[in-house]
């Protein structure tokens, strides 16, 4: 059976270029301060709403994610990209009656990480690069006061292992990362102990650094990582892979 390549990870964030939705708050803020910590040539903050930063390596990006003509803009704007970092989300209660906020999760947590990753891919192509779609452990199991949320996460991380599988020949990287609560605006409401945002954002990209596909950077979500390799689910993840290979090759 035909095998993937081996993908060279990215060890380091010096003098690298990043661009990360949702920078303006929450672990996407996280991940911004993060990477000028580590060295980062240029970081592209994309947000819902204009922001500003003092550090002169930070370029703001006034980018709704369910919007393709600022998508598109986007794309033209950034000349070079090593990391793209698909942060943003919504998470809103729900009981699934309501088929518009259904499709409002999904424009915002699986179709705009697609919409992003198609725009960015050729510059990801040039630079060996990386795609980080930040998830959550809903992607495994429904939390069920949040349905659409969880439903939308888990079609994430479905698409997460295609593109995975899809952009490995062209020597692009394809990263889930599966939080569990984390100290946000967004679980707020959620009375269970909770990670701090800058620890989780460190994990992210230690995860990255070390080439692993499935990130779990905070302590529940860790839970899972030590038998992760060997689980059920990413065995057929990998036996499936290959099959993009065979069948190209089947004409």
């Amino acid at each position: 059976m035909s095998t993937l390549p081996t993908l060279t990870t990215l060890p380091t964030l010096t003098d690298r270029t990043i661009l990360i939705t949702g920078a303006n708050r929450g672990i996407g803020r996280a991940l911004l301060d993060e990477a000028l910590q580590r060295g980062a040539r240029r970081v592209y903050a994309a947000s819902r709403t204009p922001f500003a930063h003092p550090d002169d390596r930070v370029v703001p990006l006034l980018l709704d994610v369910t919007d393709a003509g600022q998508i598109q803009e986007a794309a033209e704007r950034v000349d070079a990209l090593d990391v793209l970092v698909n942060n943003a989300g919504l998470a809103r209660s729900d009981d699934l009656t309501d088929r518009g906020v259904v499709e409002e999760h999904l424009a915002v947590n699986l179709f705009g990480p697609l919409a992003l990753t198609q725009a960015f891919r050729p510059a990801l192509v040039r630079s060996g690069g990386a795609v980080v779609n930040v998830l959550s452990l809903a992607s495994l199991a429904s939390l069920p006061f949040i349905p659409a949320y969880s439903a939308s996460k888990a079609a994430a991380l479905s698409m997460t292992q295609s593109l995975r599988a899809m952009l490995a020949p062209e020597g692009v990287r394809v990263h889930a990362v599966l939080t569990g609560p984390v100290d946000t605006e967004m679980s707020r409401d959620l009375d269970v102990p909770k990670a701090a945002p800058a620890a989780v954002a460190a994990a992210i990209l230690d995860g990255v650094a070390a080439g692993r596909e499935e990130i779990f950077p905070d302590p529940m979500s860790a839970v899972l990582a030590a038998g992760w390799d060997g689980d059920a689910v990413k065995t057929l993840e990998r036996a499936n892979a290959p099959l993009i290979a065979a069948i190209a090759a089947m004409g």
